[in-house]
């Protein structure tokens, strides 16, 4: 082979295995090195050296004297005869390792300072403990502790995660990411969201239960810039991306604010509070609500109140204003969960012009009494649609689900 021959074959290599040439070279010449040891005359030690213009090699051979040291360097490069067998026999044993070693290097590194960064994938294989995601050049470990309960990935699925840890192993880089980590949160929304990919808009706080619900609190640095109408979009548009790509996990964005009572009432949105008083070390807040809002505030099994304080960083105990006029101490939140305890989602209005009965949800929502009858299967409203014991009623609680599943944009417009 001709050194121009070789020049581009070196080329060709490198640009195969992702590597720079002058990585190559260093490999080849480590190589070449490990490969002259192996003659029987050869010296202690040797020193390669290449011109990477000609692909010229020179092998400067020493000797080691009793300290150690390297002593007598003589040139031993080997003739073209015996340069052929040493390099065939150094691509075969010496040069693909070396090579396999520097690409596992090279992926550790473009990875190792990624955590805390979005990577998108294709779910190559599953296990019952984990999943596979095929990032290209790299394969990422999706534990099922990081997976969302009850979310399946099926092979061939292209996927979003989080990157939680890069771990050096002898088979090269371990990606572990993520599909239930707040951060998720925060990154997809840096994609959709131009005004946080700018700075514009943060998103101070983030509070998720995975797979069912989460709660984030925006704050814009431009007074100009609504943060709750950046992050949701035109008709939902944004929000929704990303609600899409969490397969349907419900979103509230509510705003960020200094006063912290103000602050956790927006946190417990879509419901109306209408009194938060927070303690001297502000580490517990006592909220009042309207009676029709208690259910709401609290949320389906006290989720939309663990959201809240998870978001705010303090203890929230929710009463009712009925519950405050009968002098229950606070902690009604734990008293409201008591069979005793009966409220509803809202409640039944005549409307003033065609005097057909409407049922106004806490949140605002106004269902005709046929859209009512077409949903629940009721003809009219009764006494028997009142709050039942558990805090919801057969007609009730169908509205009560409508509410919760109300999409994402929606909500965040209502909080807007």
């Amino acid at each position: 082979m001709s050194n121009l021959d070789m020049s581009e074959a070196i080329r060709m290599l490198a640009q195969e295995k992702g590597l720079s040439v002058d990585a190559l070279l260093q490999v080849l010449v480590e190589a070449l090195a490990s490969a002259y040891k192996r003659r029987p005359d050869a010296a202690d030690e040797v020193q390669v050296g290449v011109d990477p213009d000609t692909m010229e090699f020179t092998f400067t051979a020493y000797d080691l004297d009793e300290e150690g040291n390297w002593v007598n360097p003589r040139d031993d490069t080997p003739g073209k005869a015996e340069m052929g067998r040493i390099a065939a026999q150094t691509v075969r044993q010496v040069m693909s390792q070396r090579i396999r070693e520097v690409e596992r290097d090279r992926k550790f590194e473009e990875y190792a300072n990624r955590e805390g960064d979005l990577v998108t994938g294709i779910i190559e294989r599953t296990e019952a403990r984990y999943a596979l995601l095929d990032l290209g050049r790299v394969e990422a470990l999706l534990p099922q502790a990081e997976q969302v309960p009850f979310e399946r990935p099926n092979r061939g699925d292209r996927s979003k995660a989080y990157i939680v840890e890069v771990r050096r192993t002898a088979k090269g880089p371990q990606i572990v990411v993520s599909r239930t980590h707040p951060g998720l949160i925060k990154r997809l929304f840096e994609l959709e969201v131009p005004e946080i990919a700018d700075g514009v808009v943060e998103i101070r706080a983030c509070a998720r239960e995975p797979g069912h619900r989460t709660k984030i609190a925006v704050w814009s640095n431009d007074h100009n810039v609504d943060p709750v109408g950046a992050c949701v979009g035109a008709r939902g548009a944004r929000v929704r991306m990303v609600v899409t790509e969490l397969r349907g996990e419900k979103i509230d964005i509510v705003p960020f604010s200094d006063d912290l009572a103000d602050f956790v009432a927006k946190a417990l949105s879509p419901a109306k509070v209408s009194q938060v008083i927070i303690s001297d070390d502000r580490t517990q807040a006592d909220v009042i609500v309207p009676d029709h809002q208690l259910s709401l505030a609290i949320g389906r099994e006290g989720q939309n109140a663990r959201l809240a304080a998870r978001l705010t960083g303090v203890r929230i105990d929710i009463r009712s204003e009925s519950q405050l006029a009968e002098g229950v101490d606070s902690g009604g939140y734990a008293a409201s969960l008591e069979p005793e305890v009966e409220y509803a989602e809202g409640e039944w209005v005549a409307n003033a012009e065609t005097g057909d009965m409407e049922w106004h949800a806490a949140d605002g929502t106004v269902v005709s009494q046929a859209e009512w009858a077409e949903a629940t299967g009721t003809a009219e409203p009764t006494s028997e649609t009142e709050a039942s014991p558990d805090g919801s009623s057969e007609g009730v609680e169908t509205d009560a689900e409508a509410v919760e599943d109300t999409s994402a944009e929606q909500e965040g417009e209502n909080l807007g």
